[in-house]
């Protein structure tokens, strides 16, 4: 059994590819400080002091985000292996730094062996460098021959840093606003009428849910994004917050109430720039990641998009 697992291993090993590592700073709220004013996408992200939830209990605003996770971690699925199950491990110990990539410690042969040895795999001293890799969770110490010192993953990404490349690849945007009395010079609505938002032709990027994964530093993470409510600033000081998409607005409607996402103008817009109230939807996704036998939550807010909308006064005549 001892053999098998020693062969297991040395193919989990050989067949380890290797990633750039990229350092990026600690985890908090992520919020996006400039939007693309055409496609509503986010073009920076910057950190703001946050505090870390619980996995799996909600906030007052929903989930809480969970913080970086660990960017060292144990998965001996690939060797059968089920116990322990998947999950972080300390980045060093006395028998060498972890290696994600090689799912072992790592410390150099000390004195390296005499040229001709087995473990040099056919090179010769001073050309790479033979190494112990040493897994705790099986018993196992093999040595190995690598070119380069194989890749720390204490020095590598977390968890969530490579779901936010993940996150990169959803290409997540603004909605497209949808709203009645339509925008534009020739389309008024009036003072105590509603007026309906929804999100305008939701899909996949504007709305949700997504997934996509990434890899970087040994660690595979996928992510899963979706909205978890669209706070509308009306511009007259109202804020409305709707937790679903909206529901489009028809003529048949008439001076009906949108059903879950609507609000009502009390004054004129006539004092306002342009004449007109500036209309801001702004998204708040959650992002749930696993991988590398961890889990955790990104909430992502910012991604806004305005229009303009012209608000009347009925005029009463009187004979």
């Amino acid at each position: 059994m001892h053999g098998i697992l020693t062969r297991l291993l040395l193919t989990a090993v050989f067949a380890a590819g290797f990633s750039v590592l990229v350092h990026a700073p600690s985890y908090a709220d992520t919020v996006c400080s400039q939007t693309d004013p055409a496609t509503g996408e986010c073009l920076i992200w910057i950190e703001v002091p946050g505090t870390p939830g619980t996995p799996g209990e909600p906030g007052d605003d929903g989930p809480q985000d969970t913080g970086s996770g660990a960017a060292c971690y144990w998965d001996g699925t690939s060797q059968g292996i089920t116990k322990p199950p998947p999950g972080p491990v300390p980045c060093s110990s006395p028998a060498g730094y972890w290696s994600n990539s090689y799912n072992c410690y790592i410390s150099p042969v000390e004195p390296q062996p005499p040229a001709g040895d087995p473990s040099w795999q056919g090179h010769e001293p001073g050309d790479g460098a033979v190494y112990n890799c040493y897994q705790p969770q099986t018993g196992l110490l093999i040595t190995i021959w690598s070119q380069d010192p194989p890749p720390n993953s204490g020095t590598g990404p977390t968890p969530r840093e490579v779901a936010q490349i993940a996150i990169e690849q959803m290409h997540l945007s603004a909605i497209n606003i949808g709203i009645a009395p339509e925008p534009g010079p020739d389309s008024i609505g009036l003072v105590g009428m509603p007026v309906w938002m929804w999100a305008k032709d939701p899909n996949a990027h504007t709305v949700g849910p997504i997934t996509e994964s990434a890899s970087a530093g040994g660690i595979t993470i996928t992510a899963t994004a979706k909205v978890l409510h669209i706070t509308w600033d009306m511009g007259d000081g109202t804020e409305v917050v709707c937790e679903t998409a909206g529901t489009p607005y028809k003529p048949s409607y008439g001076r009906e109430d949108s059903p879950d996402c609507g609000h009502t103008y009390t004054k004129s817009s006539a004092h306002e720039t342009d004449d007109a109230y500036t209309v801001t939807a702004t998204s708040s996704w959650v992002i749930t990641w696993s991988g590398a036998g961890q889990t955790g939550t990104i909430r992502l807010d910012g991604l806004n998009r305005s229009t303009q909308i012209r608000i009347g006064e009925a005029q009463v005549l009187v004979n």
